[in-house]
């Protein structure tokens, strides 16, 4: 029984530092993605660039705004809405730019980078929602109070080592603890929120 709470312990916690990871390399590349584009506006032609900029400004500090309301499904609704529809302006515009200088550089260099800016988006809100089945935390539960029970019973009828029973039972609590934290960064002590930073960086850079 220990073997098996062990090994699901193990999983589990792998599991969930690998995608604490993959949060993390993910807002790192969406603050790549928009300073990338942010600076292949030069390729464009001069009198679409200011507007573009301003979109582009206004888009990051829209997608700051999501990360630090992403607690509050409510608040951050309108949010996710305005960075959808900035989205739609920044590529209508940057086409319309594109077809209108005539070259073949912002076609294949520019909107490639504003695709990837959009993609990324998708991929970090879909990564919000990467736990495992509820059934992995049900049966983890479960495992960790038959081997309490197991641990009582094996303890019955003996002078009880409040060590023993105290340790036990804050090693599997703070294991537990942990891996949830893990898989919910934003809301526990472990936080991807710091990540944040790098977005925020290239939003300072736009001059």
């Amino acid at each position: 029984m220990y073997g098996w709470l062990g090994l699901f312990i193990a999983f589990t916690f792998h599991g969930a530092g690998a995608r604490y990871e993959e949060r993390r390399h993910l807002v790192v590349a969406e603050a790549n993605a928009i300073g990338t584009g942010w600076q292949r506006i030069d390729m464009l032609p001069e009198r679409t660039q200011l507007h573009l900029r301003d979109l582009f400004k206004q888009y990051a500090d829209a997608r700051l705004e999501h990360h630090r309301l992403m607690r509050d499904p409510v608040a951050v609704e309108p949010v996710r809405v305005k960075s959808r529809a900035l989205q739609d302006e920044i590529w209508s515009t940057g086409v319309a730019a594109a077809d209108e200088s005539g070259q073949v550089p912002p076609a294949t260099v520019f909107l490639p980078a504003l695709n990837e800016m959009i993609d990324i988006t998708t991929t970090r809100e879909e990564a919000t929602h990467w736990h495992p089945p509820a059934a992995v935390f049900l049966m983890l539960a479960i495992l960790a109070l038959i081997g309490s029970v197991f641990a009582g019973y094996g303890m019955a009828g003996r002078a009880r080592r409040w060590v023993h029973t105290l340790g036990f039972t804050a090693a599997i609590t703070m294991v537990l603890f942990v891996i949830l934290d893990l898989e919910f960064p934003r809301l526990g002590l472990v936080r991807v929120d710091a990540a944040d930073s790098i977005l925020l960086d290239v939003r300072r850079s736009m001059r």
